[in-house]
């Protein structure tokens, strides 16, 4: 088989080459700065179980966030939740903005939909941390099973669906020629 025919097509190179380097990026500011100096993740996890507390509350349940732990959602005065670090989103938002940054398509619309994209996630966050406290409520057995499996799926499905509206839909140029 010929080399030339083992060579990637330019867009799919281009594609991997800012992948790589975005994950580079993403290594050297977040693993090795961002992590270790943890401000942003608490901030961000404390959110997290603020937030999800206001939602329940809004759906009639008795909810709250521990007055000593920021990061654990009470019902009834229990603790159910405990966001940790790695279920904040932080990763998935750049997971996310990473892809369509990758990906080619019109700035534009890059600059808008990496964010709406990112208030997604976050809201769908919010909603898997309040259902798995109900979760916790309500059948406490499945609570693992569905924390690891079910509600990973779902978030990662919400976010391939997100990738597919901007690879299929909204990455094409704005006046591209009628084939």
């Amino acid at each position: 088989m010929p080399a030339a025919s083992l060579a990637l097509p330019p867009d799919l190179r281009r594609f991997l080459l800012l992948a790589i380097g975005l994950y580079v990026l993403w290594f050297v500011g977040y693993e090795q700065w961002l992590a270790l100096d943890g401000r942003l993740d608490a901030a961000l996890s404390a959110n997290i179980t603020t937030a999800s507390a206001a939602g329940l509350r809004l759906l009639g349940f008795d909810s709250s966030v521990h007055g000593l732990d920021p990061y654990l959602l009470l019902l009834n005065s229990q603790p159910v939740v405990h966001v940790g670090n790695p279920c904040n989103g932080l990763v998935l938002y750049a997971l996310f903005g990473g892809f369509v940054l990758a990906f080619p398509g019109p700035w534009r619309r890059k600059l808008w939909f990496i964010p709406l994209g990112i208030v997604a996630i976050y809201l769908i966050n919010i909603v898997r941390v309040g259902a798995l406290a109900l979760n916790h409520l309500y059948s406490r057995q499945t609570v693992d099973f569905n924390h690891h499996y079910t509600f990973t799926f779902v978030v990662y499905a919400c976010i391939f669906l997100l990738w597919m509206l901007w690879a299929r839909r909204l990455a094409t140029p704005v006046f591209a020629d009628a084939r």
